[in-house]
């Protein structure tokens, strides 16, 4: 039996607020059983909050992203301690550094991001880090800051295996969205063969991201079977082998029990 743990969705975002029933009822029809909702701005944490209150399956990660750095005020940060407190409330991000854009400077970035780092020590609760462009600079602040003992995920990782390495010995765990499924993706996939099973996760990052054949269409939850079945064929696994062990990372990672 296949019971899959989506790590990474954004339905809480607008591309979802015509479909998001028919949404679900695909994802469960895929096996996914439950669902880690990012919120990254106050509108999308306010969102991904409701969703927790309305859907037993669904947990929420909160923080802020890294593009939206320069907004970010000292309220926003004490509101996402306050929100922290909530029993489905599993993760604190997604943060990180994102030097693809150019609309939060490097070092308000960073500043931004380590703010997150202690709130997640403080709180005591897994560190979701966002990358693009700036592997390198993340590993390198993870091993000046330390991770607390709640651990993290390098979300949707796009590093090389060095990198994935230091993380690793950071005790953050690897998880991989559609981009590991693209026919050009050789990094992702040799990074993939290294990762101990015990730090494997996988994640949509929904509705971005979607993986091969449906990339550059809106991706969904349901397609997260395509992630795992790939990894799998990658760690010389059967998918339902795959399945329980991502699945068990997760509810360990993010301590639900049920």
């Amino acid at each position: 039996m296949v019971e899959l743990f989506d790590t990474h969705v954004h339905l809480n975002v607008e591309q979802f607020d015509e479909d998001l029933e028919e949404v679900i009822e695909r994802a469960k029809e895929a096996g996914v059983r439950w669902m880690n909702v990012v919120g990254f701005d106050r509108e999308t944490i306010t969102k991904a909050m409701n969703l927790i209150d309305r859907y037993e399956f669904m947990y929420a990660t909160i923080g802020w992203h890294p593009v939206d750095s320069v907004d970010m005020k000292r309220e926003d940060l004490e509101w996402i301690e306050s929100l922290a407190t909530h029993e489905k409330v599993v993760a604190i991000g997604e943060t990180g550094l994102d030097y693809h854009w150019d609309k939060s400077p490097a070092d308000v970035q960073k500043r931004v991001f380590k703010d997150q780092i202690e709130l997640h020590k403080r709180v005591n609760l897994p560190l979701v880090i966002h990358g693009r462009d700036a592997q390198e600079d993340i590993a390198t602040l993870l091993e000046e800051e330390g991770v607390g003992e709640a651990g993290g995920i390098m979300h949707c990782f796009s590093g090389d295996v060095a990198t994935a390495e230091r993380c690793l010995a950071q005790g953050m765990h690897i998880s991989f969205g559609g981009p590991v499924t693209f026919k050009n993706a050789k990094l992702p996939k040799e990074v993939a063969k290294i990762v101990p099973l015990d730090r494997l996760l996988i994640e949509t990052d929904c509705p971005f991201l979607s993986p091969h054949p449906y990339r550059g269409k809106r991706n969904e939850p349901a397609r997260v079977r395509i992630i795992a079945e790939q990894l799998a064929e990658l760690k010389g696994l059967t998918l339902e082998e795959l399945s329980e062990i991502t699945t068990e990372n997760a509810k360990r990672l993010f301590r639900i029990s049920s």
